[in-house]
């Protein structure tokens, strides 16, 4: 009896003293705990284990079926900015900024100008302190193998986000952050300084001044910085620590400049170029650079010069100073020979200019009201989703208290039942009671007992009704303006994406056809250009081709002579081996002839001596018969 006691003791579901991990609100908690020890492990300087975190508050992510929140995002990615930086993961660490850059613009309504200055400009100088060029030159396949499985880990930590547009699933390069902070107005919002640098860094080809215009924007860029008074949820930003690494990239660019110009340099005018470094500096720079393929050079300290690599006039790498010198001298004719208006050419250009913008922004109001209808619709499936939640959990709830109540209504009727029996026992010892009139006692108590568990239960699910019904009424109005307002938001958002939308289209028309134009007075001469290199490349290609055939019949007829001589020397090999066998053969033979002579020799030496002594043996018995 009591071992059953124990077994439906512990085999009671206790909700309260062992919750369920895996409901919502388990979730949530579990995601907040692990958030904060993530915020505990970046300050204390633990990457290992802030990694461990960061996987764990991504799986949580997956698992929960809601959509985190921005702020639990913008805590997440501001600890990924920090343990990215410590490991020295540029490239992601510049993607974690861009994220939360994302985030910041599209969610926090209170940004300040100089918040979101300082944001962006972070975003950019990240992405420029990522070197050019990989680390995997000369590695192995599985080196190359596990480097891609690791780096594709990494980019799923980074890429949990709303955006469809951006995941983070794809592999992350620099070329790509670059143009998705010019295609998305990172860029257009970072302070003047980061942007001169950017330039300086894309768009100038000017190594010997170089430099001396990138060093001052780097001490004017090292001062800026200082805590964010409308994000909270980020730590002080500071663009100093950007300095070193884009004093290195700098002077990569400016290498790779010099080696599209000069072909020879002297070493003392190439530490003047670079203010950043001394020339000890630089040459380790350029050494992991030439490792990685990234510029061709070599010093000779012997001479004192740096040559770079041998440069035709059909190579690539003089494509972009031969561009960059024809846009160059069209400024110049521009500047001498001023263009008609401007406006009346693109009016004679796009005379339907209007008609287009009109036929566009009604295209993207009726894509508005698809896109509303849809969250409409799914938030609609949402709150059904919820409702049945919640009405499941009512059920499980209420099977809880009625086995529960069963429990105790089990427990308590084997309780009056012992009592009744010892009561019974009690007063037959006595005798002052009757058996009849102690039933007719245990059923009044019963029926009692019976009627007040009715009672209670019925004010039970009164309750529950009440309380239930209250919240849905105190619910539905905050649901209702919880839409309004994200239904306003949305509105204002789309309304700037569409006006940036179309300024974007215009910058890029304009541009696309001032580019045309330039273009089209070079087509003759490219049309004349592109047939000489050409015609040289198929020369040198007939040339190459020929060598290539000559080498071959080389290689083929120097073959076919060593196979000669191999053959001889086998041949030679074989006939000696052969002499030798021989020889070996005769002296076996004559050993064995010799051997043999000498074996029938011994033999008869040995008839003869048995000869001799038979004689003697008969000798002497004649003698002794004659003597007997």
């Amino acid at each position: 009896k009591q071992t059953h006691k124990a077994f439906q003791f512990w085999k009671h579901n206790r909700t309260r003293d062992r919750p369920d991990l895996m409901t919502p609100e388990g979730l949530q908690l579990y995601l907040d705990t692990r958030l904060e020890q993530l915020k505990v492990f970046t300050e204390l300087g633990l990457c290992q284990e802030a990694f461990r975190a960061t996987k764990d508050i991504y799986g949580l992510m997956c698992m929960v079926k809601k959509t985190p929140k921005s702020s639990l995002l913008v805590v997440y990615y501001s600890q990924l900015v920090e343990i990215f930086w410590t490991s020295s993961s540029n490239l992601y660490h510049a993607s974690a900024w861009f994220k939360l850059f994302s985030l910041q613009t599209n969610f926090n309504k209170n940004l300040s100008q100089n918040d979101l200055q300082l944001i962006a400009s972070s975003v950019v100088l990240a992405t420029l302190s990522v070197p050019p060029y990989g680390q995997s030159n000369g590695s192995s396949h599985l080196e190359l193998e596990n480097e891609k499985e690791h780096n594709l880990r990494m980019s799923n930590l980074i890429g949990f986000n709303l955006e469809h547009k951006f995941e983070g699933r794809d592999m992350l390069s620099r070329e790509s952050l670059l143009s998705e902070l010019v295609s998305k107005g990172v860029l257009s919002c970072a302070t003047q300084e980061v942007k001169e640098l950017y330039h300086l860094l894309k768009h100038e080809l000017h190594p010997l001044d170089l430099g001396s215009k990138i060093k001052p924007l780097l001490d004017r860029i090292s001062k800026l910085g200082g805590k964010l008074s409308s994000a909270p949820s980020l730590q002080e930003v500071q663009l100093s620590r950007y300095v070193s690494s884009l004093e290195k990239i700098a002077t990569l660019k400016l290498l790779q400049q010099v080696s599209k110009i000069y072909q020879t340099i002297t070493i003392q005018n190439l530490a003047q170029l670079v203010p950043f470094f001394d020339f000890s500096a630089v040459e380790m720079i350029a050494a992991d650079a030439v490792r990685n393929n990234f510029v061709d050079m070599k010093v000779d300290h012997i001479k004192g010069v740096v040559s770079f690599g041998n440069l035709s006039i059909e190579s690539d790498g003089l494509k972009d100073p031969l561009a960059i010198f024809t846009e160059t001298m069209n400024k110049v004719r521009a500047m001498l020979f001023p263009a008609p208006n401007k406006a009346i050419q693109l009016g004679g250009i796009v005379p339907n200019l209007e008609e287009t913008v009109e036929r566009e922004h009604k295209r993207l109001l009726a894509r508005k009201s698809f896109i509303e209808k849809r969250k409409e619709e799914q938030e609609r499936q949402q709150i059904e989703m919820e409702r049945e939640e919640e009405q499941t959990k009512l059920k499980i709830l209420k099977l809880t208290e009625e086995a529960e109540q069963k429990t105790l209504a089990t427990d308590l009727q084997e309780r009056r039942r012992q009592r009744i029996l010892r009561e019974i026992e009690e007063s037959r010892l006595k005798g002052k009671v009757t058996k009849q009139t102690v039933l007719l006692r245990a059923m009044g108590e019963k029926l009692k007992k019976d009627q007040e568990m009715k009672n209670k239960l019925r004010k039970i699910a009164k309750t529950m009704d009440y309380l239930e019904r209250a919240k849905r009424e105190e619910a539905a109005p905050l649901i209702e303006a919880a839409y309004q307002q994200r239904l306003v938001e949305e509105v204002r958002i789309f309304s700037c994406s569409s006006v940036r939308g179309v300024e974007l289209s215009k910058e890029h028309q304009e541009s696309d056809l001032k580019e045309k134009k330039r273009l089209a007075r070079m087509f003759d001469n490219k049309e004349i250009f592109q047939e000489r290199v050409i015609s040289l490349r198929q020369a040198e290609f007939e040339r190459l081709r020929k060598e290539k055939v000559d080498r071959i019949g080389q290689i083929i007829l120097a073959r076919k002579q060593e196979s000669d001589i191999k053959r001889k020397h086998i041949y030679h090999l074989k006939s000696e081996e052969e002499r030798i066998r021989k020889l070996q053969e005769d002296e076996e033979a004559l050993k064995r002839e010799e051997t043999e002579k000498l074996r029938k020799e011994k033999a008869k030496w040995r008839a003869k001596l048995y000869e001799i002594a038979e004689q003697q043996r008969q000798r002497e018995q004649e003698v002794n018969e004659r003597l007997g």
